[in-house]
């Protein structure tokens, strides 16, 4: 388990990669001089490029020896951080940030193959929670330390973090990690053709909606806050946020086992996530003491509701199991960029950033109504 460490290292940097540039996109603007709409096509940029980067590369890359795709995929990700700290205006932090999700899409589904083939088979589930506890836990605890850091150094030394992280794990992996060699994740070809089944392609499509709303509204929560409530200091609730978030993560599996129906699980917490987005304005503007709730509520939900998508699609194909996942996991990043750049493209036209709940309140709303009618057709068929 020990050698799982660095992995796990690796998607810490990963997870504070992914999830801290939200907080910092005032920041940006004020360095370039830019938009908030225009800032948040960063976001666009990692997370398109992490949903199409891992089917690409896996196919790219089949049959080589995990520790040398690992290395080459955090050296990417670290030089596209470097890069992106010393880019002089923002078409430079773009194409930066492209390679930086590229890196990170080849990285984490690797990742996650190395470390089960690491380890017996009765310590594949603790093997793949000590991978999912990494990215969580740079979220969680990275985020709004990388926050603090950059209100006192810049939003760059953030970035620098991230690189610094990144070369400690690729040191880890290039010392002291096996010379092993498993599967690779599915390419691209393997995965779109899971979408000749449709159950499969309805249930990645509400992951993409989930994905569109939460990860999209994520983007955008700095000038949410300070158009709703003119809130400057975002990072208590992005501790909120991804707290609810780890919670979640390591909850979610009791309760699939404990309930034994996923899709009525989902539809559950896409109601709650309905709820908690609607409340999030009337919370913030009122200035109530538990404002804080609701973001609890809103990570806990948005990271809640893959692990009942996997178990679904497990369900529906067994045998290509590696497959869907691979695909739902895509879906969902997917999502998270055609989300922001929905969220970019209303700001442009003139909505303000307030507005955003609403629109990730609606496409929550839309993700519930096709969970329902998912669920009822299944029960018509019984």
């Amino acid at each position: 388990m020990k050698k799982i460490i660095f992995l796990s290292v690796g998607m810490f940097a990963l997870g504070l990669d992914a999830y801290v540039i939200a907080g910092i996109l005032p920041a940006i603007g004020l360095s370039y001089g830019t938009t908030e709409a225009e800032n948040a096509q960063t976001v666009t940029a990692f997370t398109l490029c992490y949903a199409i980067a891992a089917p690409v590369f896996a196919t790219l890359l089949a049959g080589k020896p995990i520790r040398k795709i690992l290395s080459i995929a955090l050296v990417l990700f670290s030089l596209a951080n470097i890069g992106s700290a010393l880019s002089p205006n923002l078409q430079a932090l773009l194409i930066f940030r492209a390679f930086a999700g590229i890196g990170a899409g080849l990285f984490s589904p690797v990742a996650a193959a190395a470390a089960t083939a690491l380890v017996p088979p009765e310590f594949k589930g603790r093997a793949l929670s000590m991978i999912l506890g990494g990215m969580s836990t740079g979220t969680v605890v990275g985020v709004p330390l990388g926050l603090m850091l950059s209100s006192y150094y810049g939003w760059q030394s953030v970035l620098w973090l991230v690189t610094l992280i990144g070369a400690a794990a690729l040191l880890g992996i290039v010392v002291g990690f096996p010379n092993i060699t498993v599967s690779t994740p599915p390419s691209l070809k393997m995965r779109l053709k899971m979408l000749s089944d449709h159950k499969v392609a309805a249930t990645v499509f509400v992951t993409f909606l989930v994905a569109l709303a939460s990860l999209g509204l994520y983007t955008f929560v700095a000038p949410v806050l300070k158009d709703l409530a003119n809130i400057i200091n975002v990072t208590s609730y992005l501790w909120a946020w991804g707290i609810g978030g780890m919670l979640a993560s390591f909850s979610i599996g009791y309760l699939i086992d404990w309930l034994q129906k996923p899709q009525l699980l989902l539809a559950g917490i896409l109601l709650l996530m309905s709820i908690t987005l609607l409340s999030l304005p009337t919370v913030l503007i009122h200035g109530l003491t538990f404002a804080w709730l609701p973001f609890v509520l809103w990570g806990a939900t948005g990271w809640s509701s893959l692990a009942p998508q996997q178990h679904s699609l497990l369900e529906l194909q067994p045998e290509h199991g590696a497959t869907v996942v691979a695909l739902n996991s895509s879906c969902n990043y997917l999502g998270g960029a055609v989300g922001t750049i929905c969220g970019g493209l209303l700001i442009s036209h003139g909505f303000n950033a307030g507005s955003l709940v609403y629109f990730a309140a609606f496409i929550t709303t839309l993700a519930l109504l096709c969970q329902l009618i998912i669920l009822f057709k299944a029960r018509k068929k019984i």
